[in-house]
């Protein structure tokens, strides 16, 4: 089984945001000069994924524009003599394979993968959640590193990082034991949506990236609401997870949560000063 698709849910309102997000999708909103979407794209590339499947919905139609040519634009680029700039629009559209489909209500993560079937199929397939943007350090890429363990146990694999304890009320939080050191991965027997305080069974919360298998779809749809009335991936891996199905990689990239204000500021000043334009 190859991996050969990734999905990216991106039909969330992006209330936090707002005013911003009034009309500019939260996913297109730049860190630096690249749409937060543009990051989660060329992590997939990266990791030899070159089907990008977007969850899209009202208003997001900027997102599709992004992702295709202009030609309008590349002529006003020659007649300006700044042909640099094509390469640097046109790299993504030329390497990816974008498809669509819209996520009709906002019913949570797990309704916003389902919604994703038709474009997956009956395939193993990636999930990016682009307001979690890791950046690769020494080296490494988080999908290609899922999509390694994936190939030698076969089954769904989750990313998760420790978190603090008073913060872990915020996160997915699994429950497991170690299962390989040297790949850091553990074998999950349990997960918790946001847990309340001082009733979590780890520190080891999930973040935005996993490989599923397709069975996945058919649990999904059978996964009743759970809080806040809506469907939760949490909820269907934990059906999959009772039969030794899901494995939690522990990541080594340096994450930002570019869902929260104070985490896209983060991440803009930190690139900022990786490539020099701040000291």
């Amino acid at each position: 089984m190859i991996i050969n698709k990734c999905l990216f849910p991106a039909a969330g309102y992006g209330t936090r945001f707002l005013p911003a997000t009034k009309a500019v999708p939260k996913e297109m909103l730049p860190i630096l000069t690249k749409p937060l979407l543009q990051y989660g794209v060329e992590e997939a590339l990266s990791a030899g994924i070159s089907n990008m499947a977007i969850v899209t919905g009202r208003g997001k139609r900027s997102i599709e524009d992004h992702f295709d040519k202009a030609f309008e634009l590349e002529y006003q680029l020659i007649e300006n003599s700044k042909k640099d700039y094509i390469k640097k629009i046109n790299d993504i559209t030329d390497a990816a394979t974008f498809t669509y489909v819209r996520q009709k209500e906002m019913l949570g993560l797990g309704h916003a993968i389902l919604s994703g079937q038709p474009l997956i199929g009956n395939e193993p397939f990636a999930v990016n959640l682009a307001d979690d943007l890791c950046i690769n350090e020494n080296g490494e890429n988080i999908l290609f590193e899922m999509i390694t363990i994936f190939n030698k146990y076969h089954c769904s694999v989750i990313a998760i990082e420790e978190v603090p304890d008073d913060q872990t009320h915020k996160y997915g939080i699994i429950s497991g034991k170690l299962l390989n050191n040297s790949d850091n991965t553990f074998q999950v027997d349990s997960l918790i949506e946001k847990p309340a305080k001082n009733q979590s069974p780890s520190n080891l919360a999930i973040i935005g990236r996993y490989i599923l298998t397709p069975d996945i779809f058919e649990i999904l749809k059978t996964t009743k609401p759970g809080k806040s009335g809506e469907i939760q991936i949490t909820d269907a891996l934990i059906k999959q997870a009772k039969n030794g199905k899901v494995l939690a990689y522990k990541h080594q990239s340096k994450r930002f949560d570019c869902g929260s204000i104070e985490g896209f500021v983060n991440a803009t000043n930190y690139l900022a000063l990786k490539k020099g334009i701040i000291k």
